[in-house]
């Protein structure tokens, strides 16, 4: 303690502060953070111990001083009598060497690492004496109404911020799967993590005091944390990428949960963690999220549009040959496409726009000259405002836009041969907070198919319903397939239906070819021409078998085939054409923990095993543990249909449910998946 010489005197009244760690954690629901160190939820009181060597001289004042920011450029004053809801200040209980001081802090102050010192005053102000720097930390508080990030729902904040582990949704629109993911938020230091992510934004460095002013609003936070989880224009966390080469870092397949991406970016420095894609992004969005206390969930959208030209219409290019002439086009229709939501008041807009508001940390386009996306209410998507901020018009095209085919002439003429409302924007998801289950949310996005509501959100938008010219030709496509699985042979089935009278000759093209879950193009796989007639009211089936040594070798990391049909009658200049993906199934982990209980800081053994399913022997396996890299402790390659047993060990460090996550990668195979549930004890 510092003493100061006064009147003659050497004071030492003060001889330590109890922060009440664990009294106060357990009350702020912060204690599966740390009880070792005081983190509160603003708006709601906690209480400090002050010991003394003697009972405070009479007369004497307490007063209380904070100080927020890197350099503790904020300074403010704690009232030491009741105050309004604007103000900090702190009551004191005297008795006998102690004093109990409850501080209560304002609903709408910054969050931030506070630093707290008492001063002891003298009857007429001077200092007598002050308590050494104590820190603590001080989030948004959803339990508190006056917050503005208050959510009324015990069961939806138990989801939104305290649940660490969560479902990502990916596939496709037909055949969803799921991807277990570690938030984490609660993990050792993350929450130190956090603020340093806020402490690197460009708006931080440039001007720290009004960073930290700004750090009251939930709308500049996640603004802010959505343009610093990509590390496209500043120091932020995860690099993307989605060309298929990640040997200079991890593959976006390989991460189970946020913890590695966050510990790895903080311990090199601030340094971009290679690499991410959307999944990924919004996983990591959703800790930091949860953990500054902003009730948070991952959101898939399936046949996502990326429309970059704003007029709320992708259009996909194909020659004669059915061969794709987009490149170079940055439109496109992503497979899925995951973002997250966060829940606030938005008193920067006109009224009727609080709660869900979308995210997208995903580095798409540029949003005030930066990566970012949001945050956007979800009503303003859905009611066709499209000039609420921020980026409203964006997430719009999202789930909204047209997909347009054209066929393109060697001459350089182009044919428009479909367009289709229906494809953008389907079964919108997030994991139930009843269970590991799915809820859809499109509701919330889009009034339903065809109803009057949404023929005026489109003309409120700017966009007309529009359609192909003259009514349906007398040839129809259907593309059907069975459950594809990875290192399998399998049949494609296109089937031309002829509902006219006549008999009909056409040319039929189908191509398949490997895709990425965002619709880039790794090779084509096979490709079939057809000269057939089709007899009136009958239908012709042309069966194409793709072949694992076709495919194998081009197919992504995230095994999607994406099969094309073109057929043009020769009678008529009408195209018609059918694209449908394909997500080959993938194998699954085993994974058993041994041993019926399980007790913090106790070693486990866990049994994962994997069958090979393909006909190739896979080289270079490692078997990942929460992103730990735990390597397989066999030497050698894992041959077609051979079974392997792995044996690993790990000390759980928290009690509570937890999941153990495990990730396998290969030369040929990537992304297989497994998990364990425990229920860990404290012994």
């Amino acid at each position: 303690m510092h003493t100061f010489l006064h009147l003659n005197r050497i004071y030492s009244v003060f001889m330590g502060m109890d922060l009440r760690c664990q009294v106060n954690n357990h009350a702020h629901r912060t204690g599966e953070m740390d009880l070792e160190r005081l983190l509160v939820r603003r708006g709601q009181p906690f209480s400090l111990a002050l010991q003394c060597s003697t009972p405070l001289p009479p007369k004497h004042k307490l007063a209380m001083i904070l100080h927020l920011g890197k350099e503790g450029e904020v300074v403010v004053k704690v009232l030491d009598a009741r105050s309004g809801h604007d103000k900090w200040w702190f009551r004191q209980q005297r008795a006998q060497n102690e004093v109990l001081l409850t501080v209560h802090s304002p609903a709408d102050t910054p969050v931030g690492i506070y630093s707290m010192t008492l001063l002891l005053l003298s009857p007429d102000g001077h200092i007598l004496e002050q308590t050494i720097p104590e820190m603590f930390y001080l989030l948004f508080n959803p339990w508190c109404k006056a917050d503005s990030v208050y959510l009324p729902d015990e069961e939806l904040l138990e989801e939104y911020i305290l649940n660490e582990n969560g479902l990502l949704y990916q596939g496709s629109w037909d055949q969803i799967s799921s991807l277990p993911w570690n938030f984490g938020q609660f993990e050792q230091d993350v929450v130190d993590i956090c603020f340093e992510i806020l402490n690197n934004s460009p708006a931080a460095l440039k001007n720290p005091e009004i960073d930290t002013a700004n750090r009251a609003d939930p709308v500049y936070v996640s603004r802010t944390i959505t343009a610093m989880v990509n590390a496209n224009d500043d120091r932020g966390v995860v690099s993307g990428r989605w060309d298929g080469k990640y040997d200079d870092g991890v593959s976006p397949t390989r991460w189970t949960g946020s913890v590695a991406i966050l510990r790895r970016w903080s311990e090199a420095g601030a340094q971009r963690v290679r690499y991410g894609q959307c999944w990924v992004f919004s996983g990591v969005a959703c800790t930091v999220l949860r953990c500054l206390g902003i009730p948070t969930r991952p959101v898939t959208n399936y046949s996502s549009a990326h429309d970059t030209d704003g007029n709320l219409n992708v259009d996909y290019l194909y020659n004669e040959q059915l061969e794709s002439v987009s490149e170079g086009r940055k439109d496109m229709i992503w497979n899925y496409h995951c973002w997250v939501e966060s829940w606030m008041d938005r008193e920067d807009l006109p009224k009727g726009y609080d709660g869900w508001q979308a995210l997208d940390p995903t580095p798409q386009e540029r949003s005030d000259g930066v990566y970012c996306c949001g945050p956007c209410p979800v009503k303003a998507v859905r009611d066709g405002d499209v000039g609420m901020k921020y980026d409203a018009a964006f997430v719009f095209s999202e789930v909204n836009a047209n997909l347009v085919t054209w066929i393109v002439y060697p001459d350089g003429q182009r044919s428009q041969v479909s367009l289709n409302q229906k494809t953008v924007g389907r079964n919108i998801s997030t994991k139930s907070v009843y269970g590991d289950y799915r809820e859809d949310i499109t509701k919330h996005y889009k009034y339903p198919e065809g109803s009057v509501k949404e023929r005026e959100v489109y003309e409120k938008a700017g966009r007309q319903i529009t359609q192909l010219n003259g009514g349906p030709g007398q040839l129809e496509l259907k593309i059907k397939h069975a459950q594809a699985i990875l290192g399998t042979d399998f049949d494609v089935i296109v089937e031309v239906h002829n509902v006219g009278g006549e008999d009909t000759p056409a040319q039929l093209t189908v191509t398949s070819n490997a895709v990425t879950y965002n619709s880039l193009h790794r090779g084509e796989c096979q490709r079939r021409t057809a000269s057939l007639t089709v007899p009136a009211q009958k239908a012709h089936k042309e069966v194409m078998r793709l072949r694992y040594d076709h495919y194998g070798a081009c197919v992504s990391e995230h095994n999607l085939i994406r099969v094309t049909a073109l057929l043009q009658a020769n009678s008529q200049p009408d195209v018609i054409l059918q694209e449908v993906n394909i997500p080959l199934s993938m194998p699954q982990l085993h994974v058993k923990v041994l041993g019926y209980t399980v007790f913090v800081s106790r070693k486990l053994i866990a049994h994962i095993s994997f069958t090979n399913p393909l006909p190739i022997t896979l080289r270079g396996g490692v078997f990942t543990v929460e992103g730990a890299g735990l390597t397989a402790p066999r030497e050698g390659n894992i041959g077609p249909g051979e079974d392997v047993k792995v044996k690993l060990s790990f000390k759980p460090t928290r009690a509570g449910l937890r999941k153990l996550m495990v990730d396998f990668d290969a030369d040929r195979l990537r992304d297989v998946k497994g998990i364990a549930t425990l229920i860990v004890r404290n012994r």
